[in-house]
């Protein structure tokens, strides 16, 4: 069962990282098992600290794995929801907001991404795409990589349209989980 978020037509930047990562570099599971223990804050601010460019292996006891992958897709889809998304605020709310989590040690809220339009979705395929050739990827696995975020984004905005969940499920639907199949 997947986590989306429960937002019709919005999906976590999480469960998109995960998804692109499982498919198109599935030797970087374990950053994302680590990472998941962070909030998307503290996930951005690692990963930036880490992408400068150096290719080198990401903190927290992963020894020599070269991630790649992971903080390209993690960082692109975050800008591109904070870009267009409705998670883009006030910078002095968001200040506030953050200082009164930290306060009460509660984590940040996770980052979701809408349904984007196609010229949206062409702007991230770019951005991943550029984003995985400054960090050393071969231009072919970032084509890859770039259109693997893509799908992924268009497989959400395409359940939020038919009602459907991650799982298959039509949402609201009474007949999904208990009783019989339906017809379709």
């Amino acid at each position: 069962m997947s986590s989306e978020a429960s937002v019709q037509g919005t999906v976590r930047v999480r469960d998109v990282v995960r998804d692109v990562v499982a498919e198109v570099a599935p030797e970087e599971s374990s950053v994302i098992a680590g990472l998941a223990q962070f909030d998307d804050a503290a996930v951005v601010r690692l990963l930036k600290q880490k992408g400068n460019g150096r290719r080198e292996p990401l903190g927290f006891g992963l020894g020599e794995i070269a991630v790649m992958a992971t903080p390209v897709v993690w960082l692109v889809v975050d800008q591109a929801a904070r870009q267009i998304g409705s998670v883009a605020a006030d910078g002095a709310t968001v200040g506030a907001r953050s200082l009164v989590r930290r306060i009460l040690r509660r984590r940040s809220a996770e980052v979701t991404v809408p349904s984007l339009a196609p010229e949206q979705l062409a702007e991230v395929h770019r951005q991943v795409l550029e984003a995985a050739t400054r960090r050393g990827l071969e231009r072919e696995r970032a084509e890859v990589l770039a259109d693997a975020v893509v799908a992924r984004l268009t497989l959400s905005a395409m359940q939020a349209q038919t009602g459907e969940s991650a799982d298959g499920h039509r949402s609201g639907d009474a007949s999904s989980g208990a009783g019989g199949p339906t017809a379709e």
